[in-house]
């Protein structure tokens, strides 16, 4: 088992996590008829970011090792924080491209990581949800070019 893989699965497993946070959070905070569409977003992709992180510590436990607890959390997407202007859904579509942006770095390094230490399991793991990541950061860039405006 490779350390690299374990160390990315479980930067993974984090950032998962803390997306389904940020997305809630600002599915409940964002106002406004123009935040609708894109609160109705948020709350759709809760489940699939709950989903690929269930993925990822089952894959840690497989591999005889465990998903972080709270202890070791450390937070990062300081751009998808709630907005002070609850009605600047710029702000959050932004930040959503940004931890897509970091999600997609980290399973591309995941898949190349997982490639040279001969663990095909976790190569398609991270292929599969590296999919789910570019479209949704497709979607968000279709958002930000209609709001932006």
């Amino acid at each position: 088992m490779s350390e690299e893989v374990t160390r990315l699965l479980k930067k993974a497993y984090q950032d998962e996590i803390e997306t389904v946070m940020n997305y809630m959070t600002n599915s409940i905070v964002l106002d406004g008829v123009r935040a609708e569409e894109i609160k109705e977003s948020l709350q759709q992709d809760i489940q699939e970011e709950l989903t690929h992180a269930e993925q990822l510590g089952n894959r840690l436990k497989q591999l005889d090792e465990q998903p972080p607890g709270s202890g070791a959390f450390e937070a990062s997407q300081h751009t998808l924080q709630p907005p002070e202007d609850s009605t600047d859904v710029v702000s959050v579509i932004r930040g959503v491209i940004d931890a897509e942006e970091d999600a997609i770095a980290t399973y591309r390094d995941l898949i190349d990581a997982a490639e040279d230490a001969d663990d095909p399991v976790t190569e398609d793991l991270a292929v599969t949800i590296l999919a789910d990541e570019e479209a949704h950061r497709t979607e968000f860039r279709g958002f930000e070019k209609e709001y932006a405006e």
